[in-house]
């Protein structure tokens, strides 16, 4: 049997099956839709906003290892989403792009994290013409840390802001793909 996955969003899991045998079911689709289960978190979101935020190290798009405390002193927006080139995290992450010289004439360090290596990063942003760095969290172990790591071993769609002395300021959960940049730059130029 082969699989393929044809979708991925928060909620929802669309998975091509193609049954090869000889049998009545020679050649036969099944579409088989998962709905809640990717929503389950494997980790629980136990932060909230005024804790400090989780340190991290990862790698970025670029190559360069980037630490959140290195940041401290900026405002860091830190979103993480679940997989390259989907639907979803293609909107989001084109929505941060158009938004993006905003965020830098506030002052606001944007990252976009997900469980995708340092090459499809580079292959994601350079197709979509990102201009802020994708962070690389491989090992999982962020995304653990901020309780986002789902049951299928991505990266839930939540946003944090974190403030410039490493504290959290607002947690976004439920966010709307191509409408969530401009909600978080509403917030940061309020700030």
């Amino acid at each position: 049997m082969q699989h393929k996955a044809l979708f991925y969003g928060q909620n929802s899991v669309i998975l091509l099956l193609n049954f090869n045998s000889t049998s009545k079911m020679k050649n036969a689709i099944v579409l088989l839709v998962l709905t809640a289960f990717v929503g389950c978190s494997k980790s629980e979101l136990s932060l909230k906003a005024g804790d400090p935020a989780p340190d991290f190290t990862l790698l970025a798009d670029d190559g360069e290892s980037i630490s959140l405390s290195s940041l401290k002193g900026k405002p860091v927006v830190l979103y993480f989403y679940p997989k390259d080139f989907t639907p979803g995290c293609t909107k989001e992450a084109c929505a941060f792009r158009d938004v993006f010289s905003e965020f830098q004439t506030a002052g606001v360090e944007v990252l976009g994290v997900s469980v995708d290596d340092v090459a499809s990063h580079q292959k994601f942003k350079s197709e979509h013409n990102l201009n802020f760095r994708l962070l690389a969290d491989t090992e999982k172990k962020v995304s653990a840390a901020y309780g986002v790591l789902n049951a299928m071993g991505f990266s839930n769609r939540i946003t944090f802001l974190i403030d410039r002395d490493g504290n959290i300021k607002r947690i976004f959960k439920d966010v709307k793909p191509d409408e969530h940049a401009a909600e978080v730059l509403a917030l940061v130029k309020t700030l």
